[in-house]
């Protein structure tokens, strides 16, 4: 046997839950119980469709805002809008109807999203995630949602007004979930050695994304309203600028398979500072309003230094624990014998610290992805990833559809001109803030550019933080239909520039060869093994072969690029974990990896050799008189 008895099909020794294990979920309990979930009203400012991407844990005592500060003109639809908490045709249906409506809105995005997502790849050469986004615009409650209609008559998509969000806190949930699954996937695909290895330029890119972004966008309020760069509408639209949205960024990252590359883990790095920078530069921005609507208030710095110990302390905790006890972690979720309880169990923890994460001020999806990420070292993160993609290709589009339907297209008119060049403001700050600290890094002015347009994207983070200024009166109905265009016109760009960019071979490093190869490990060098006298007629059967004699031995397979011919095996060899990295050139196969593995990948190679003999030994010619088996008319 190649692999030890004591290894389990995951790579992992199968032991039984240990102590630290359970301390860690005890401990997890406890800091949700000792940190629980505001009580959110229906108010926008703590609406509960906010409360997944940290908004309303920084708000929640706001909750008596009156309903009325929210406008309600721009909801002037075709049909008369519905009251905030006021489902469609309610009466004796009570859940049930409900349900059923949910039921049927998701069908309709679903359906909608797949095919304009197979319309912009197929026609426009452009990434799903558009294609689904536009989806969500055409069938969302500001366009056509009002008019589709379900059983008795009521609308699929009602537009809902006196909260941040046009949607059903049932349907922006079910969004929720997506983005956690999508978050946790990209932490799963993520390379966790370049992952550490680009934190610094990642930290770099993330801070002058920031700060270039806030400055900018609060100056450019204050030329077109005349006031104080501490106003607070100033600093809400600064603050808004801040916001990037890395789900946009994450997928076309992961459908270019780009994750893994120095510009993608450093986008990564960076979205994850930006994220918390964003949320301490929202509770300094709510400290002052708040203050500066108070007679003679002052700020109150206490709990704002509260909650930004809160946010770094989580993130720099959680990150170092689920690290230190991955292997753990992974020998207590894989001591099930089900092979599905390790896909549930992770996805759980996914779920767990992803509601953590927001009871510490942070987005949930950050949670997520450090799961993710905590899990992406071990060989069993390419089995999690493989049984998640088709959880993935159904949930995913529904989050950037629902994305879409926020999408407020006669807010967009109350100050056109101004929503121009703010658009165009913010789209140069950040792309600027982030790209130009990479040239500090290591990177070229290609790098700089893809690492640039990845940070560009706002998305559903920067309308949730407008609808909290918009609730609090902070900000007027004009100014949040400026957000919404800013929102619209950066996640449509985003995804079309970075596809662009990296179709272009260049190099995104400045010194390649200096910052991209490292020695290899005293007694662990790499060494090619070559396979010739491949044909078109026998290489396919081989590498399915040789797939199958991997994964019978615990290892991973896992496709790279199909189109060009790169898989991955990963597991467990001799008590280490191993990576075999296979290329089918059509006429021969290389594999490189460490000189130690070189008789494991031989005996691989001659059991996959004699197994593609037998498959076509019993192959055998069939002659069948077509006379006999068709059909008499």
């Amino acid at each position: 046997m190649l692999i030890p008895r004591s290894t389990t099909r995951f790579g992992a020794e199968r032991l039984r839950p240990s102590v630290g294990f359970w301390i860690l979920a005890l401990v997890a309990s406890i800091g949700t119980a000792c940190f629980p979930l505001a009580e959110i009203e229906t108010p926008a400012a703590t609406s509960s469709v906010s409360a997944p991407y940290g908004a309303a844990t920084l708000f929640s005592d706001r909750a008596n805002i009156e309903s009325e500060s929210v406008p309600h003109e721009r909801a002037a639809a075709a049909d008369e809008p519905l009251e905030t908490g006021q489902e469609p045709h309610q009466g004796d249906h009570g859940i049930t109807h409900q349900m059923m409506v949910l039921v049927l809105q998701l069908a309709f995005i679903v359906i909608a999203a797949r095919i304009g997502g197979e319309l912009f790849e197929r026609y426009l050469k452009q990434p799903a995630v558009l294609g689904e986004l536009c989806a969500g615009m055409v069938i969302g409650p500001y366009a056509l949602g009002p008019y589709l209609t379900v059983i008795g008559g009521d609308p699929l998509f009602p537009l809902l007004v006196g909260q941040s969000l046009p949607v059903s806190a049932a349907l922006y949930g079910v969004a929720t979930i997506a983005s956690i699954v999508l978050l946790f996937l990209v932490g799963l695909e993520t390379d966790f050695p370049q992952f550490v290895r680009y934190a610094g330029p990642g930290a770099a890119v993330g801070i002058g994304g920031v700060l270039g972004s806030f400055i900018t966008g609060d100056l450019c309020y204050v030329l077109y309203a005349g006031v104080s760069f501490m106003d607070p509408a100033a600093l809400f639209m600064g603050a808004v600028s801040t916001a990037t949205s890395v789900g946009i960024t994450a997928r076309v990252l992961s459908e270019k398979k780009k994750l893994d590359a120095p510009e993608g883990t450093t986008i990564l790095a960076g979205a994850v500072i930006d994220d918390v920078l964003g949320i301490l530069i929202l509770a300094v921005v709510g400290g002052i309003a708040e203050a500066h609507g108070a007679a003679q208030g002052e700020v109150d710095w206490t709990h704002i230094s509260w909650i930004a110990v809160k946010a770094f302390g989580f993130w720099i905790v959680a990150t170092a624990i689920g690290i230190a006890l991955s292997k753990r972690v992974v020998a207590s979720i894989t001591w099930f014998k089900a092979p599905q309880a390790a896909t549930t169990l992770s996805f759980g923890l996914a779920l767990l610290l992803a509601g953590i994460a927001e009871t510490f001020g942070l987005a949930m999806i950050i949670g997520a992805y450090i799961m993710g990420l905590s899990l992406s070292k071990e060989p069993i993160s390419h089995y999690l990833e493989r049984s998640l993609t088709p959880v993935s290709a159904c949930l995913v589009p529904v989050f950037f559809a629902v994305m879409g339907m926020l999408v407020n297209f006669e807010a967009m008119g109350g100050a056109l001109l101004f929503g121009i060049v703010y658009s165009v403001v913010a789209v140069f700050s950040k792309v600027l803030g982030s790209g130009i600290p990479c040239f500090l890094v290591g990177f070229n002015a290609l790098g700089a550019s893809r690492i640039g347009l990845g940070m560009l994207p706002r998305g559903e983070v920067a309308l949730i933080v407008a609808g909290v200024g918009l609730s609090a009166g902070y900000i007027g109905d004009d100014m949040f239909g400026v957000v919404i265009m800013m929102t619209l016109i950066t996640t449509l760009m985003a995804p079309p520039g970075l596809v662009a960019l990296f179709a272009h071979e260049g190099e995104g490093l400045a010194q390649p060869k200096d910052l991209r190869v490292e020695e290899a490990p005293k007694g662990k060098r790499e060494k090619l093994i070559y396979i010739d006298g491949l044909t078109w007629a026998n290489h396919d059967l081989l590498i399915q072969s040789l797939r199958q004699a991997f994964e019978d031995k615990g290892f991973f397979f896992r496709t790279v690029r199909k189109e060009a011919g790169i898989y991955q095996m990963s597991g467990s060899y001799e008590g280490e974990r191993v990576v075999v990295a296979m290329r089918d050139t059509k006429t021969r196969l290389e594999f490189k990896t460490d000189a130690a593995c070189h008789e494991l990948v031989k005996a691989m190679v001659e059991t996959a050799h004699v197994d593609a003999q037998h498959r076509i030994s019993r192959l055998r010619v069939v002659e069948v008189d077509l006379d006999e088996v068709r059909p008499a008319p």
